[in-house]
């Protein structure tokens, strides 16, 4: 008993150092783009040693590639740790970490020294230093590390166990790095064009296949947060109010549907760039529609799991089944809040993907707007709120003042209701994503949609307040003396009496096979073009 409580700190404590480097990240990363923000609304001017540019790579950076990353890594080993007791050594775990940090240090670095304000995207020709390039690397070899772990202990319970079906939690989470694995093979695809020639060993870049790449993997990217969030909501948020998940087979359902759509759909980031043809653009439209789906089925059973729980705690009627949820609890109600900004932001993915509107919002704010509500709701906003059941799980200690925790979920959803509705009708007013200066010069029409600017940045300041709190509530719970011994984790179970999910869904390796398969149907096309007609190569350019 003393060997495996010992055991299960020493897994703890990779899971907090996973944890709190999220925390670092959504931290450091809100002070650039609270930056930001004022500077857009003409409140502040930033100097040229940390200029706008360098500010929005940071932030982009930050927030939407390392705090999600860290986090689903540390919530993947959570679940493969508690759901797969077993003697493991964790030098895999730590060696994952290590090269996540390192890789996150050295790209963080290179921005700040001024030698790789690309952005978030990291778009050729704009050239970075090549240690931005390998830091980029690093972080997603860091994140294989983990999947490594991850899906030896997959092999290691089926193996071991002889069970039909691997348990719910770690079935998601498997599923989640399976889709991983296939998405990051655009950055690999993607570095072995940009390294080489980010150290001269080429004379130039061909610009279309590398944004390709990227967008290879920059929408599966999306997905790869929002599974993030879907495993809370399934297997988490439930036991925060006695229910049971709606149904086995639709999760797994859902969550294989989520891995072979993800990434065939990327090229409708693409439809005002040349040299990919009509007819592919409208594949990516059908596929982005498709991939649509397994979240309209997660919007039915989340609900239907609230409405199950409430009935057998006696309350009837959309009032009483809404009103009875522990609207009060901040693990749930992060994860709520998230849920009702994510049909705001789903209905504004539709509208990304069709190409006639797209046409309209395309390169405005209105894009940063949907990028915020999608990214900022459901996914940071839940990962904030699982927090708060996280970290009193491996410290062993109360969370501390629940009521601030609270007040930080509430203060996130109305900044950012705040400030990503002000992008999106400042974007119909034709205001510009990705530029320092929005006055033009005093024009009548930019002036339109200055006060825009001017709530997007005070929803910011809310954002950033937010975040303060956070920081101070996962501080404070970490360094209180309050103990608490229930480090026990129960992840939810399916409700009695439905039909058992088909053993075909437990394939996930080979369900793993089929998505790079229909990848490579998606971009064969449409790569086979830019091949065809190369065009020129860029040399490269340093605008900062």
């Amino acid at each position: 008993m003393v060997r495996e409580e010992r055991q299960m700190r020493a897994e703890n404590r990779l899971v907090l150092a996973h944890v709190y480097t999220a925390t670092a990240a959504i931290v450091v990363g809100a002070v650039f783009g609270l930056l930001q923000a004022y500077s857009r609304a003409s409140a502040i001017s930033l100097p040229s040693t940390f200029d706008y540019y360098r500010v929005l790579t940071l932030h982009g950076i930050l927030m939407a590639l390392v705090f999600t990353t860290f986090f689903i890594t540390g919530l993947a080993l959570f679940v493969a740790y508690r759901q797969v007791p077993r003697a493991r050594r964790l030098f895999v775990g730590w060696l994952g970490w290590g090269t996540m940090l390192a890789g996150t240090l050295m790209a963080a670095y290179e921005v700040l020294a001024g030698n790789a304000t690309v952005l978030y995207t990291f778009y050729a020709p704009l050239k970075a230093s090549p240690f931005f390039y390998i830091g980029a690397t690093l972080l997603v070899l860091g994140t294989w590390v983990v999947a490594f772990e991850v899906f030896e202990n997959v092999v290691f319970f089926k193996r071991t166990t002889g069970a039909p079906r691997l348990p719910l939690a770690l079935f998601t989470i498997a599923a989640t790095f399976v889709m991983w694995w296939v998405a990051t093979l655009g950055v690999v695809a993607e570095m072995g064009l940009l390294l080489p020639w980010s150290l001269g060993w080429t004379s130039g870049i061909n610009v279309m296949l590398t944004r390709m790449f990227f967008w290879y993997f920059g929408h599966p990217l999306v997905y790869f947060w929002i599974m993030g969030a879907y495993v809370i909501w399934y297997t988490v948020i439930p036991t925060r109010f006695g229910g049971k998940v709606f149904s086995d087979g639709l999760t797994r359902l859902t969550f294989i549907m989520l891995l072979l759509l993800s990434t065939p759909v990327g090229i409708h980031h693409e439809f005002m760039e040349p040299g990919i043809s009509t007819t592919w653009k409208l594949l990516h439209t059908i596929m982005t529609y498709g991939v649509a789906i397994p979240s309209f089925l997660t919007a039915f059973a989340i609900f239907a799991t609230f409405e199950i729980a409430a009935r057998a705690q006696g309350r009837r009627g959309l009032v009483a089944i809404v009103g009875g949820l522990p609207w009060r609890d901040p693990v749930f109600a992060g994860a709520a809040y998230g849920m009702l900004l994510f049909i705001a932001g789903g209905f504004g993915g539709l509208i990304n993907a069709s190409y006639e509107m797209d046409s309209v919002v395309h390169n405005t704010i209105w894009i940063v707007g949907h990028f915020h509500i999608t990214v900022g709701g459901p996914v940071a906003l839940t990962f904030l709120g699982a927090s708060y059941w996280l970290i009193p799980k491996l410290t062993g200690r109360a969370l501390w003042t629940p009521g601030l925790a609270l007040l930080q979920v509430q203060t996130w959803f109305v900044g950012m209701v705040l400030m990503s509705f002000s992008m999106h009708f400042a974007g119909l007013l034709g205001a510009p994503r990705r530029t320092a200066e929005v006055a033009y010069a005093g024009s009548h029409v930019a002036a339109a949609w200055q006060p825009y600017m001017i709530a997007a940045a005070a929803g910011g300041l809310l954002l950033t307040i937010s975040i303060a709190i956070f920081a101070l509530v996962a501080i404070g719970t970490l360094l209180a003396n309050d103990k608490s011994e229930d480090m026990h984790v129960a992840f939810a179970e399916a409700a009695p009496g439905g039909e058992p999910s088909p053993p075909i869904f437990e394939h996930l390796f080979r369900w793993g096979a089929v998505a790079l398969l229909l990848a490579v149907a998606a971009y064969s096309g449409p790569l086979g073009e830019l091949l065809r007609h190369p065009g020129f190569l860029a040399p490269g350019m340093r605008t900062w």
